[in-house]
């Protein structure tokens, strides 16, 4: 497995849309996030209609060997919820239990401004290599959980007593990998990736996305790799005219697998809840993350250039990776600025058509 390449492509894709332009949990486009590879608890998925996933499905094919040992790595974020609270008493030490305090959506300690917001956690389930012949006719299944949470970080005044908390809560999780393979021809094999949320969650009337969210696994995506020598994966985008068939026969469910690494490589293959061509890449160009698909480098860092020195002090104190960024867009020299304008890539000449 390529990890090395698609370890970046990867990153872009759990992150998109982690933060929208102007990277401000007041601006309106930040009201509503996590919009890519969303599986909520499938009993909210049930209440409403289906509108909302709770499994993705994953096929592909795989051409050669049997014998090839197959990995299939899952990953997605977790969301933890950060909420506020303003101690009833000041402490001058950090107390052995938890201090009586009051929720409030907004606080200002020591010159820093703190809001509630939705932070990430990472996860990644990763299944135990097998190989491709003893997954036909079986079915390989993978549960996964990840336990509840709560942590506190208490904030100081600049003159010393503790007056806030900060609360992070993160909800258990529970899912399901399963993996089977279908034997379609001596050297062609179906493989079947599908992830299920079987989180528990009560999809009262009043619950909403944001709380569901909570249960869910954000950005999910699939990363399989086969033994390079013994097998490699069959573009779906452009498959050879003799697989075109088998191709088609591939149903794909809220993902869109694509060969990752370089051109012409076919050991890995990714399956991502944005659309990709084969081979993806990051552009050399890119000095960091910028969340926003929807807009280009160039255009986001003037952008956060122009922002005022107020929205500059909420989008840095909102979260960490906003503030790194903020951080690396300011202190860009000019000579990488200018490499994010006019890049042309590809070009082929013009043939005369003949007549």
């Amino acid at each position: 497995m390529n990890l090395t390449t698609v370890d970046k492509i990867a990153k872009a894709v759990l992150y998109e849309g982690y933060m929208l332009y102007p990277y401000r949990p007041s601006s309106v486009k930040n009201q509503q996030r996590w919009n890519f590879g969303v599986l909520c608890p499938q009993s909210y998925s049930e209440a409403q209609q289906g509108t909302e996933a709770w499994a993705m499905r994953t096929e592909c094919l795989v051409e050669g060997s049997a014998l090839a040992t197959l990995e299939i790595r899952v990953r997605f974020l977790q969301l933890v919820q950060r909420s506020l609270g303003e101690l009833a008493v000041p402490l001058s030490d950090i107390p052995p239990e938890v201090p009586a305090f009051h929720t409030v959506p907004r606080l200002e300690v020591a010159g820093r401004v703190h809001q509630p917001w939705q932070e990430a956690l990472e996860r990644e389930v990763m299944l135990p290599p097998c190989r491709i012949e003893t997954l036909a006719g079986t079915r390989l299944s993978q549960p996964f959980a990840f336990s509840a949470d709560k942590q506190f970080e208490y904030l100081r005044e600049a003159s010393g007593p503790i007056t806030a908390v900060i609360i992070r809560d993160q909800s258990p999780l529970r899912g399901v990998i399963d993996v089977n393979c279908e034997h379609w021809s001596d050297d062609v094999s179906k493989i079947s990736v599908v992830i299920r949320n079987l989180t528990p969650f009560t999809a009262s009337p009043l619950a909403s996305r944001e709380d569901a969210l909570l249960s869910s696994l954000v950005s999910t995506h699939t990363v399989l790799g086969v033994q390079r020598g013994a097998g490699q994966f069959v573009s779906l985008l452009d498959p050879p005219d003799q697989l075109r068939t088998l191709a088609a026969g591939c149903q794909n469910v809220g993902t869109y697998p694509v060969l990752v690494g370089a051109e012409g490589q076919r050991d890995t293959l990714l399956s991502s809840p944005i659309i990709l061509y084969d081979y993806p890449q990051i552009a050399p160009e890119s000095a960091g993350d910028l969340f926003d698909g929807t807009e280009i480098d160039e255009i986001l860092s003037l952008r956060i250039m122009t922002l005022t020195d107020e929205e500059k002090r909420e989008m840095s104190q909102s979260d960490e990776r906003a503030r790194q960024m903020l951080q690396r867009t300011e202190n860009m020299p000019v000579e990488q600025l200018m490499k994010l304008h006019g890049v042309l890539r590809n070009l082929r000449p013009l043939k005369e058509e003949i007549q």
